[in-house]
């Protein structure tokens, strides 16, 4: 499993009911299931992600530039959002 994965599982596990906005370089990347909603509330395209030991997730992700535009969607659709900036590797295996 990646760092980036295992950090984003943990922030997750902190925050089940909230789709988790987690940053990384120029896009705001959603996983699994929020990935799904996103997908599907956005009408954006749902892809996927290597994270590791051939595990495949699901992913959707928009541009961190038009981020207010997507969740300002989601919240009125009625999803409650966490945005999440990705520390350091050094931070999440330390």
């Amino acid at each position: 499993m990646t760092p980036v994965r295992q950090q984003y599982l943990r922030i997750k596990k902190q925050f089940p009911d909230t789709l988790v906005f987690f940053r990384l370089g120029d896009f705001y990347e959603t996983f699994d299931d929020d990935a799904k909603i996103v997908a599907s509330v956005c009408n954006i395209v749902l892809t996927g992600r290597e994270m590791g030991g051939d595990v495949r997730v699901p992913l959707a992700g928009v541009p961190y530039h038009a981020g207010e535009s997507y969740l300002a969607k989601l919240i009125q659709a009625g999803h409650k959002v966490a945005i999440v900036e990705q520390t350091s590797d050094q931070l999440v295996n330390g």
